[in-house]
């Protein structure tokens, strides 16, 4: 008795949280979807969701999200690998990690001031001989800024995995005759592709909803369905059509949880 009394009381926070802060939300998103701005029933907030427009702004969203992953990764993965091969793992990990300790809105206003017309990108071009660019306000400045938030919870995932690859595997390989290249298509990243998918998870899906970077760095000329879900409940007050945009999003969002969860394999780790 005592043993199940202690597993409700564990039970309860859990599910108090779950519910009030996980399942309401999304009852009442789901809710409001379905009223027009006129406060009446209707499932024209859906009708328009499907039409050419939000279609349009639905592809651009992946596209960014696509690209933003894409060079997160890129980037990620080599810099993950250098870091398991370094003596000083923990020092670089930490490193890495601390500007996402800073603010985000403060993070980008730094970047707004870098960026500028006057600032120390556009100071660097000047001193190779060409003129100020604008910077801000274009793809490159949004693309470029959302990477280097997300690149350190793509690194990390991915350097969990390296670092726990059963090194023997690699030895082998080699032995075998394998090149460096060949070694890594066939062996490391095959065994390493859990935290690459985690690493995927964890920068896909935010980068889907930005808006924040879109406003001050893409100077709205990067329209994403976050900020079609801001601009619906904060500009046009029209909760409705916001709530059926996120409604979307939300399901967007759990397929490519479903897809990109890891799914672990026995005999690729090193044992303990």
């Amino acid at each position: 008795m005592k043993r199940q009394s202690t597993k409700v009381l564990l039970i309860v926070p859990s599910s108090v949280w779950l519910v009030g802060f996980v399942i309401l939300p999304i009852g009442l998103i789901a809710y409001y979807s379905f009223i027009g701005i006129d406060q009446q029933w209707t499932l024209d907030n859906f009708a328009t969701f499907f039409t050419s427009t939000y279609f349009t702004l639905t592809l651009h969203s992946f596209w960014y999200a696509f690209l933003i992953t894409t060079f997160t990764l890129l980037f990620a993965y080599p810099t993950a690998y250098l870091i398991t091969k370094s003596k000083h793992k923990q020092l670089l990990l930490l490193l890495i990690i601390l500007p996402s300790w800073i603010n985000l809105l403060l993070k980008t206003y730094a970047f707004i001031g870098m960026m500028g017309l006057h600032g120390p990108m556009n100071a660097l071009i000047q001193a190779f001989g060409f003129p100020s660019q604008q910077i801000l306000f274009t793809d490159f400045s949004f693309i470029f800024v959302s990477v280097y938030i997300f690149i350190p919870f793509m690194i990390l995932p991915i350097f969990n995995a390296l670092d726990e690859l059963d090194r023997s595997y690699v030895d082998a390989a080699r032995d075998l005759g394998a090149t460096r290249w060949t070694t890594f298509r066939k062996v490391i990243f095959p065994l390493t592709i859990d935290g690459v998918k985690a690493g995927i998870q964890v920068v896909f899906i935010p980068a889907l909803s930005l808006f924040m970077i879109t406003r001050l760095i893409a100077g709205n000329k990067v329209i994403t369905l976050g900020t079609a879900i801001e601009q619906q409940f904060l500009v046009t007050q029209n909760w409705g059509m916001g709530s059926t945009i996120a409604l979307f999003l939300l399901i967007f969002m759990v397929i490519i949880m479903i897809f990109t969860t890891p799914r672990h394999k026995g005999g690729v780790t090193r044992g303990k």
